[in-house]
């Protein structure tokens, strides 16, 4: 798939010259299932995928957004599938390192990445 390639090529370009995609863990919360009387029957687990992120400062778009705090960032996050609000980004190495909640996912056209904002959490 082309938007496949794209991410392969974007990451190998970023291994060869030290960026700007960097090592980065996605963590999601599955949702704990309670039973009728409300107790915990099943815990919710934690779910880790590795991926490729470029943290860069937030877009005129993403600053224009009336819940835009001052910290946010562009994040730009190759090879996964899927990603939604519900998960956290921690980027390991590079600029930008640290952990954020995601405040907006989108994919782009090509679908080789998921731009995202992210807030310092």
């Amino acid at each position: 798939m082309f938007s496949d390639a794209f991410a392969g090529i974007a990451a190998s370009i970023s291994a060869a010259m030290g960026g700007p995609y960097h090592p980065a863990v996605v963590r999601t919360v599955t949702d704990e299932v309670t039973d009728d009387g409300g107790s915990i029957v099943t815990p919710g687990e934690v779910t880790t995928r590795d991926c490729l992120c470029q943290v860069d400062a937030a877009t005129e778009a993403m600053r224009s957004d009336a819940s835009f705090t001052i910290g946010d960032v562009r994040l730009l996050v190759l090879n996964l599938d899927a990603l939604s609000t519900d998960a956290r980004v921690e980027v390991t190495a590079g600029p930008g390192a640290g952990l954020y909640s995601l405040q907006t996912v989108f994919r782009d056209p090509m679908g080789a990445y998921w731009e995202c904002r992210g807030r310092p959490a």
